[in-house]
């Protein structure tokens, strides 16, 4: 796993990452190349608290 920081700019290419779903599927970026994509993040959405 890096730790490397890069602040991203419009129109660059974002860096392969793995996230899990709420089923706990991973799923890559890379799995997704050609396609567009939209990464949504709701922290705490779907948490106790």
């Amino acid at each position: 796993m890096s730790t490397e920081n890069k602040t991203l700019n419009v129109g660059d290419t974002a860096p392969d990452f793995t996230l899990k779903t709420i089923g706990l599927k991973e799923v890559s970026l890379k799995d997704f190349r050609g396609k567009n994509v939209v990464v949504l993040f709701y922290p705490l959405d779907w948490t106790p608290g």
